[in-house]
């Protein structure tokens, strides 16, 4: 017997590949719905090769008799509709940042801390963390088992699919308009993306960080563990989809780049590929569409006494924000809502 689904947010870039990754992953669905804005009834998306959902209107559907929600149309808007699926008894996955922090929701990254997934009674909602967070925290936990960690530095490499479609229309129009000599002037971004790196992503805070920074700092706290120190550092790239991430960890305890590259190739979720010669590392360009957060140029770090760099990379429409959201609705149903 299988699931009745709700995918909210569905004709958006994480909403249609969630609606894949479903497929993708053999998830037992006896119905799909897609649900999205009111300007945006009717559309048609794709839920497989064979069937098209017509999208109805979310602020009007009724959540009643409904198991899971995948849900990704923004943080204000999941707000309101999120505990409302909930109260209706349909537990939801929510990808937008507005429930990460809340104590009584779970952050949950299934390779990471699935054992979580067990207080989404206290309000029906998981969260599903940043993009950014989820595939750090994959290549960080089976480090963190070996060694203990103390202290994270990351510079990100995000690109402009994180900022949604009209980000990737932008990386598109400019790149096309460098070479017809068309306007360039940005409008999703505070500068021009084509060609270029800004140090930016989200807003400003007090303390001279980003959101995007702080949410990583956060949210490692939260899924991994509290002692962790971070400090990232998080830049938008010309790149339409894949993020990368170089990531410096200092552990309490010795670790060799022989016993971190056993530990990755082992964990659950990472695909290690690390030949110390030209192209013996994966690329965004790579990862895109693959499930994996791929880690690369495993080393030490001989500036502290127990430290190891790393470069890694994942999808970050897939595992950053639509897998992770299945695999955890996959636990919540093998688990919690067995039929």
């Amino acid at each position: 017997m299988g699931y009745k689904v709700a995918v909210i947010g569905a004709t958006g870039n994480v909403g249609r590949e969630m609606l894949q990754t479903l497929v993708d992953r053999k998830f037992p669905v006896d119905e799909v719905v897609a649900l999205a804005s009111e300007r945006s009834v009717g559309r048609e998306v794709a839920f497989g090769d064979n069937k098209i959902l017509k999208c109805q209107d979310l602020a009007k559907f009724d959540f009643k008799g409904f198991d899971i929600a995948l849900s990704s149309p923004g943080a204000s808007v999941s707000a309101i509709h999120s505990p409302r699926a909930a109260a209706a008894g349909c537990v939801v996955v929510d990808n937008t940042s507005h429930f990460r922090m809340d104590p009584d929701v779970p952050l949950v990254v299934p390779e990471v801390n699935p054992e979580a997934i067990a207080d989404y009674t206290k309000k029906g909602i998981i969260a599903n963390p940043n993009c950014s967070t989820i595939q750090m925290v994959v290549a960080l936990k089976p480090l963190h088992t070996l060694g203990k960690i103390k202290r994270v530095v990351v510079s990100t490499y995000q690109s402009v699919s994180g900022a949604g479609k009209e980000g990737m229309d932008e990386l598109f129009e400019q790149t096309r308009g460098v070479f017809v000599n068309d306007d360039r002037t940005p409008k999703k971004f505070p500068k021009p993306i084509a060609f270029n790196l800004i140090p930016q992503i989200d807003v400003f805070m007090e303390d001279g960080s980003t959101k995007e920074e702080w949410k990583m700092v956060v949210e490692t706290k939260k899924i991994l563990d509290p002692a962790i120190a971070v400090n990232a550092t998080c830049v938008r790239v010309p790149v339409f989809v894949g993020h990368a991430e170089s990531i410096n960890v200092e552990f309490e305890n010795p670790v060799s780049v022989a016993q971190a590259r056993k530990a990755l190739s082992k964990a659950p979720g990472v695909v290690v590929v690390d030949q110390h010669e030209p192209g013996g590392y994966v690329t965004p360009i790579e990862c895109v569409g693959e499930d994996a957060v791929y880690v690369s140029r495993i080393r030490k770090d001989p500036t502290v006494a127990n430290g190891l760099s790393f470069w890694c990379v994942a999808d970050n429409l897939r595992k950053g924000a639509a897998l992770n959201a299945v695999q955890v609705a996959e636990v919540l149903a093998r688990d919690y809502l067995k039929k």
